[in-house]
């Protein structure tokens, strides 16, 4: 009987493998959207806070949509991206078929979803039996921002980003003090860089004043001093052009760095102007390498596009 079981179980591997090609066909034109998400990567975009055990429960297997270490193995429907996962994935199923009893898996919940730390197959195998929910010992890492299922991690980031801004722009007021909505990022954590720029520009400012000035009046202060003088450096050298995909908010970060280090090499006297003219030689790109990047984007935007209407297809 149980050389029975194990070719059924044989035949639902193949089918998950056939099913896992048809589906990496069919997201050719977005194969992003067919990836699982890596916990290691979400977490590098969330910086989730405190860690709670939560305990035995029933998830839904729909909300289970990424894993700690085997992200690569399969894909976001929890398909088999592999044919040497192929032994242990039957003898899971097997024992679905067998009425075996199996040990709780573990997962990690972040933002309402679910991540894989121990049992992959048998997540797997209960996506492929349409099993709707798995017993799981959970533990819950506290993240300000809520996920939600099919999301990639590029739209993650965006979330993030989103998310980042209107909080500083609410703690700060900092649309309402200067005027300015363009302060944009491309990378998560930016803000509180430019909280701490903020900071150390008060204090500087206070070593010359009788009456210490609010963070206020050091906000607008280092806008209209700092801010805005590296950003008409940014757009007298035209360093936009030199990094494609990077706003001015971004090149003022790495600037305002790189002129720090030029500073301690130099003295403190080292022009903003030749701090900027350097890192865009040093590190911008030349025409050639930007054609391809924006041929790259162009593409990406006209794959996008495509996938859309596919979407949109009775």
């Amino acid at each position: 009987m149980s050389g029975w079981y194990e070719s059924l179980a044989e035949e639902d591997f193949s089918r998950a493998r056939t099913r896992e090609l048809l589906s990496r066909v069919a997201g050719l034109l977005d194969p992003g959207r067919e990836r699982l998400l890596s916990f290691e990567d979400v977490v590098a975009v969330l910086k989730p806070g405190s860690e709670t055990y939560v305990g035995m429960k029933a998830v839904s297997v729909d909300l289970i949509v990424g894993s700690e270490g085997r992200y690569r193995d399969f894909n976001r429907h929890f398909l088999p991206r592999r044919e040497f996962l192929r032994s242990r994935w039957v003898s899971v199923d097997m024992a679905h078929y067998q009425d075996v009893p199996l040990p709780a898996i573990r997962l990690y919940e972040i933002g309402g979803l679910y991540f894989v730390r121990d049992g992959n197959h048998r997540v797997s195998v209960a996506r492929m039996r349409g099993q709707g929910a798995i017993d799981a010992e959970v533990t819950s890492l506290d993240a300000e921002v809520s996920l939600r299922p099919g999301m990639t991690l590029d739209e993650l980031k965006s979330e993030v980003l989103a998310y980042e801004k209107r909080r500083f722009y609410e703690r700060t007021r900092f649309g309402a003090l200067t005027g300015d909505r363009s302060l944009d990022f491309t990378s998560p954590g930016r803000y509180d860089v430019i909280v701490e720029h903020i900071l150390v520009h008060k204090y500087y400012v206070n070593q010359s004043m009788t009456d210490e000035i609010g963070f206020d009046e050091a906000l607008f202060s280092w806008h209209e001093n700092v801010y805005r003088p590296i950003l008409l450096a940014i757009e007298e050298e035209g360093l936009l052009s030199r990094f494609p995909g990077r706003t001015p908010s971004d090149l003022y970060v790495f600037i305002v760095q790189h002129w720090d280090e030029l500073k301690h090499k130099y003295g403190l006297e080292f022009p903003l102007s030749e701090a900027a003219r350097d890192y865009g030689q040093r590190f911008g790109k030349g025409p050639g390498a930007r054609l391809r990047d924006r041929l790259i984007r162009l593409w990406k935007k006209f794959r996008g596009l495509v996938a859309e209407e596919a979407k949109r297809r009775p």
